[in-house]
């Protein structure tokens, strides 16, 4: 009890953080600096948690502050350092609450017969296509027997095009906005043919069934 009580709080305390401090965080990032570079990672690994401000919104910001080179590394260290604690938060803190949440979602079940074939290339692949949220990819693997390494690989490589995308998105928006919105405009498209594809597909092969 006293182990779930101390992990519930210390997610809370995470989030009551990116809320109560956005704005001022959000002004040293803007900044530059060293300083700027772990306000920004403690940012992004405060959005793992909950989105206190949009993802694709901060790692384009970040990129824009950073170039696209440095901040992709910059918002991928906080998605992973964010990620990781969600992982090992779920498997050892509130197991109980967790499962309970996952049991909203109706596709949980299949991703974790896929999770037991073959963990690392079901991470890897729902990572970079997001069919299921993230954290609630992250909270089923803390669950699982799944060994925090090959978690942490695939997450990390599965993250990356997105996380390039924005930062680059980001670090030319100023001189180019048509070019910023276009390229993640496309990503996004990609991202929602790719998983109709995968709805029509499994729809068809019940059909048939």
């Amino acid at each position: 009890m006293a182990k779930k009580i101390s992990s519930i709080s210390i997610v809370l305390l995470i989030i009551m953080i990116g809320f109560i401090w956005k704005e001022e965080l959000l002004l040293l990032v803007k900044q530059g600096g060293t300083l700027s570079v772990f306000i920004s990672i403690l940012l992004v690994v405060i959005c793992v948690f909950f989105p206190v401000i949009p993802y694709p919104i901060l790692a384009g910001g970040i990129g824009a502050v950073f170039g696209a080179p440095m901040g992709t590394v910059i918002s991928l260290s906080g998605a992973m350092v964010g990620t990781l604690f969600l992982f090992y938060l779920s498997r050892y803190g509130f197991r109980d609450v967790a499962q309970k949440k996952l049991e909203k979602y109706q596709k949980v079940k299949e991703y974790e017969e896929f999770l037991l074939r073959n963990s690392f290339l079901a991470i890897l692949t729902s990572r970079l296509i997001p069919i299921i949220p993230a954290p609630v990819i992250t909270i089923i693997c803390g669950l699982s027997q799944v060994h925090w390494l090959p978690f942490f690989i695939a997450s990390a490589i599965g993250k990356l095009p997105n996380t390039l995308i924005l930062s680059f998105a980001g670090a030319t928006f100023s001189s180019n906005k048509l070019f910023s919105f276009g390229l993640y405009g496309i990503y996004l498209l990609f991202i929602l043919l790719v998983n109709f594809l995968y709805v029509y597909r499994k729809s068809a092969k019940k059909s048939i069934d």
